[in-house]
């Protein structure tokens, strides 16, 4: 684009408000008495401002925009307001969340489902947010920060005179000894801390620079804390699961890739004695027995490196030891903690093949609810094949049997039974406190007449820890950036960048003052500053302004109400 070219000579980038050569206020001439300079950037030209031609520049200039980030930060707010309403999948506890959620929550829970909401802050499109943020912070930041940078680092001491009469406290005075007031004046900047630089007899004072970073700091530390929640989803820095673990099993720990195994030697539970002394009184007020503790006897197996993927080799024990709520299992930065328990859970049923006729039974199957055999050979020609498993059954809204989950908490089944006599088969559910007859291939619901039946014998249970899988690599980096975002935060809240210039201009001394903010205190410095020195006290351009336009308000009134 046009450079701007000033009257000193020097050219200035497309969307420069101030010459980066004398100082000049750039822009239109008949303003330059009127308005006050924006020193927000130093008046310095930004890339979105000056490159604008090519597809790369328009995204620049689409994420520098405070705007876009503003918008990112609450379309991200809203989102996660969505993943409140109800549960996330996480915390449902192995329920299948397609059945979970309209059972629970009817119509609303069925949508809210459906559009992923379920697992929100896992989604696609939930990290690509987070991702457009962290561009944005960073965009933003480089725009802004890199040229004030060097505007800062390159400031003049001389300044045009539309830059001193443009600052929003400025004043001039006509004095003897210029050189004896400069002299007290410098002196009383160093007491009060400021920074004096001196060229030609003019003065520039400043102190607090670096609180104009707080909020590039702040940025800083927000990407760092974001770069640590997105970390959380990549394989190795992040672990937050539930295990269900049946006693005398083992099962694979979430997050390692088949590496670490946790076994369950023994499940306990303690129960407070009604009887007891101390707590006697207070149990009988309360329905049922209460837990003292619970415990898992937990072993820790590292695998065999070399075994082939998908095969359990040589299992190492690596770590022992007795789980309790809060004292955990801790092994290379994972955390095993005690979390539920469930007593009793049906693990094996065990049925035989009854003569409806003569009640005579033949064989046994033992019937593993968590991993059940497709076919069981009796011998003799009696056969059983599992045609479908529920292990925790119900009828969906089409009236056709389903599972909530996979934990056997309801279990049925539709069994195929083959004899000497039945060589086709015959079908038949069955389930907890259900055994029905079901048409055979072939027959329609009339001619079901079977002669045998699958009756049941026995049932076996164990008890399930309920253990959480924990490692999180990330919380470092979350810390940090935590940390510097609130040094930015004190940096830029409790500190302020303030100038002040001297300067002699047509036979007076020109005084000009800017600071971010706190400008009561800025002209309080230049009062004690200027104490004794002759010379007059700067005014406030912008209060003036105020009250002028106050009076213009109040005139008119009068003149109306006249």
């Amino acid at each position: 684009m046009d450079k701007i070219k000033c009257e000193c000579g020097h050219l200035n980038p497309h969307g420069t408000i101030i010459c980066e050569s004398c100082g000049k206020p750039l822009g239109n001439e008949n303003d330059d008495q009127k308005q006050l300079l924006n020193m927000r950037y130093e008046g310095v030209a930004r890339r979105s401002q000056t490159y604008t031609s090519n597809i790369i520049d328009k995204i620049w200039m689409f994420f520098s925009s405070v705007k876009v980030g503003i918008w990112i930060i609450v379309i991200l707010l809203v989102a996660s307001i969505f993943g409140t309403i109800f549960p996330q999948e996480f915390y449902i506890g192995g329920e299948d969340p397609s059945v979970f959620y309209q059972n629970e929550y009817g119509t609303l829970g069925q949508i809210y489902y459906e559009l992923g909401f379920h697992n929100l802050y896992d989604s696609w499109w939930y990290m690509l947010l987070i991702a457009a943020l962290g561009v944005s912070l960073i965009i933003a930041s480089l725009d802004r920060g890199v040229p004030l940078y060097r505007a800062l680092k390159k400031q003049r001491i001389t300044r045009h005179k539309n830059f001193m009469k443009r600052q929003r406290v400025f004043g001039s005075s006509q004095v003897p000894d210029y050189d004896e007031k400069m002299n007290t004046i410098k002196q009383r900047l160093s007491q009060k801390n400021y920074r004096v630089r001196e060229e030609k007899g003019n003065i520039v004072a400043e102190k607090g620079r670096f609180s104009r970073w707080g909020p590039y700091v702040n940025h800083v530390g927000i990407i760092i804390f974001l770069i640590g929640c997105m970390l959380r989803y990549f394989p190795g820095f992040y672990v937050d699961e539930h295990v269900w673990i049946r006693e005398d099993e083992f099962s694979v720990v979430p997050g390692t890739n088949q590496e670490l195994y946790i076994g369950n030697e023994g499940f306990h539970l303690e129960l407070y004695d009604p009887e007891d002394e101390v707590f006697g009184e207070s149990m009988q007020r309360v329905d049922g027995l209460v837990v003292k503790t619970y415990q898992t006897d937990a072993v820790l197996y590292e695998a065999d490196p070399d075994s082939p993927i998908g095969v359990v080799g040589e299992l190492t024990e690596v770590a022992r030891k007795e789980i309790k709520v809060n004292d955990p299992l801790e092994y290379n930065g994972y955390s095993f903690y005690q979390l539920d328990y469930k007593l009793n859970e049906l693990q094996t049923m065990s049925f035989s093949i009854e003569n409806k006729e003569t009640g005579d039974r033949f064989g046994q199957i033992d019937v593993d609810l968590n991993n059940p055999a497709k076919h069981y050979d009796l011998g003799e020609g009696y056969e059983v094949s599992i045609i479908e498993y529920f292990p925790n059954y119900y009828l969906n809204s089409n009236n056709e049997p389903a599972t909530r989950s996979s934990i056997p908490d309801n279990p049925a089944f539709i069994f195929e039974t083959k004899t000497p006599e039945t060589p086709d088969g015959e079908r038949s559910f069955i389930g907890i406190m259900a055994n029905y007859d079901l048409p055979s291939r072939g027959q329609s619901i009339e001619e079901v007449d079977h002669e045998f039946k699958l009756s049941f014998v026995d049932v076996e249970m164990s008890n399930v820890s309920g253990l959480g899988v924990r490692k999180d690599l990330t919380i470092p980096i979350l810390i940090v950036g935590g940390a510097i975002f609130m040094i930015g935060l004190i940096q830029g809240s409790y500190w302020a960048h303030r100038r002040i210039w001297f300067q002699r201009i047509d036979g007076e001394i020109w005084i000009a003052g800017h600071t971010n903010k706190n400008w009561l205190t800025l002209r309080n410095d230049i009062t004690e500053i200027i104490a004794d020195t002759g010379l007059n006290e700067p005014i406030d351009q912008a209060e003036e302004k105020e009250k002028l336009e106050e009076e213009k308000k109040e005139n008119q009134n009068k003149k109306q109400e006249g």
